[in-house]
């Protein structure tokens, strides 16, 4: 049985169609932050079990970023959000 996502723009999909593309609740640093701080948000990662927040972009469908809200190890979908509306609400960071 196929997973299916949710896409707030073109409706349910099959997962196939997204790429997951990383954490929603890291903070970017700024342009001019410091290697070590730099070194750190692109390589060095936790590895969260459970509800987790994550970037996902719609492929092979709008090409629209998301916010998708899933378990780690069970994979269940809890919520799906565009990534600009949830970034103005503060449910995800920059």
């Amino acid at each position: 049985m196929a997973s299916l996502i949710s896409c707030p723009h073109c409706g349910t999909r099959p997962k196939e169609e997204f790429s997951i593309k990383g954490d929603a609740t890291r903070m970017r640093p700024s342009p001019q932050a410091p290697a070590e701080v730099w070194h750190k948000f692109v390589f060095i990662r936790d590895n969260p079990k459970g509800r987790h927040k994550e970037f996902w972009h719609h492929v092979l469908g709008c090409r629209r970023w998301l916010v998708v809200e899933r378990d780690t190890l069970t994979h269940e979908v809890y919520g799906v959000t565009d990534a600009q509306q949830a970034l103005k609400a503060g449910e995800a960071v920059e």
